[in-house]
């Protein structure tokens, strides 16, 4: 039936989410989930939400989400945008706010889906390669450009930009919008959104999936200056004046308000990476520094598509990428404790004891 797709559709690449597998007994360690639940608040608002009221329309706005957001990072509401998950707000992003004449400008090695949005959007884009040691380079990007967009810590090498090489960015390009992605910023890299006061061309986007645990709700935001979240709406109300429903705005509400449980899975996340780091670094892998909830590994005496192949024999799922530069690289998730073990048990049996 493909006869009947307007041409841009032939063009396009979709972005490949990571497997889901329908299998029992599985350690998937593949889609960066968080492995704790969420807050039991968000279990409780969304049993009572589960009512008569579903009749009706959420708030078009989701006020009561923005007004907790914007206490929680103190800024004002205006400065704050919601929707479907961090991927619907970059989507908006890149129609709004970084389709210009000049290239948009991202690194080689990212999230693969920003690429995507170039071409369904004919966004105009440069990639710029990352360093040997898979470091964004501030030099770089001190060129005249349509905007600029990476993620902090980056994905899927987990590398983290320090706070002060993003605000030598910010400075060297006033002219264009600097689009920061901190879906993973939680598990330890330096939030930069207290700097959007200071700076009008920074926008600062995150998602609740991750280190909230609400990857089934779908919810997403992103804090600016008043103008750039202006234009955001005006996309947003241009495509879904409801993007979010009732259960995701009141399961972010409070999943925003359940500091204490949000703190507790975060640093239980953080120990269980470094305790994996230290495990992989015995076997013999080389383990690029991380800040995320996942790492970036590669062993020097095996081929990565062969180590996953043999981790799933054994039910454990990883992800590999075939793309240049890292296709001898696997990204895994740090899960619970015993999943972790699970993990360097398979590895050292595959290894040989790290003698192979």
């Amino acid at each position: 039936m493909s006869i009947y797709w307007s041409s841009i559709v032939h063009e396009l690449t979709p972005y490949v989410p990571g497997e889901q597998p329908k299998l029992p007994d599985l350690v998937k360690l593949n889609t960066n989930e968080n492995p704790y639940g969420p807050s039991p608040r968000v279990i409780e608002v969304l049993k009572r939400e589960a009512a008569d009221v579903l009749r009706l329309y959420p708030d078009p706005n989701a006020d009561r989400l923005k007004a907790a957001l914007a206490r929680h990072f103190g800024i004002h509401q205006r400065q704050v945008f919601v929707g479907n998950g961090s991927d619907e707000v970059l989507a908006h992003a890149f129609l709004s706010l970084l389709k210009h004449s000049l290239p948009l400008l991202f690194p080689d090695i990212t999230y693969s889906f920003y690429p995507v949005y170039c071409k369904l959007y004919d966004v105009p884009y440069e990639v710029v390669p990352l360093t040997d040691d898979f470091a964004i380079r501030i030099e770089d990007y001190l060129r005249p450009n349509g905007g600029i967009i990476f993620p902090n810590p980056n994905a899927p090498t987990g590398r983290a930009m320090s706070r002060g090489d993003i605000e030598r960015l910010l400075q060297g390009n006033e002219q264009s919008v600097v689009v920061i992605d901190e879906a993973y910023v939680d598990f330890g890299g330096e939030s930069v959104v207290d700097l959007v006061d200071r700076y009008p061309n920074l926008l600062v986007i995150q998602t609740l999936s991750k280190s909230r645990s609400l990857a089934g709700l779908r919810v997403g935001f992103a804090m600016g200056h008043a103008d750039l979240v202006e234009a955001l709406e005006r996309v947003k109300n241009s495509f879904n004046s409801y993007p979010l429903d009732r259960f995701a705005i009141e399961g972010a509400v409070a999943a925003i308000q359940d500091l204490e449980y949000f703190e507790n899975t975060r640093k239980a996340i953080i120990r269980t990476r470094e305790a994996l780091v230290r495990d992989l670094t015995a076997l013999g892998f080389e383990v690029i520094p991380s800040a995320a909830n996942f790492v970036f590994v590669r062993h020097p005496r095996i081929d990565a598509s062969e180590l996953a192949r043999e981790l799933r024999e054994r039910s454990i799922i990883v992800r590999h990428f075939r793309l240049p530069r890292i296709e001898q690289f696997l990204r895994i998730t740090v899960g619970r404790d015993d999943q972790c073990k699970a993990l360097v048990d398979a590895l050292e049996a595959i290894l040989g004891g790290g003698s192979r």
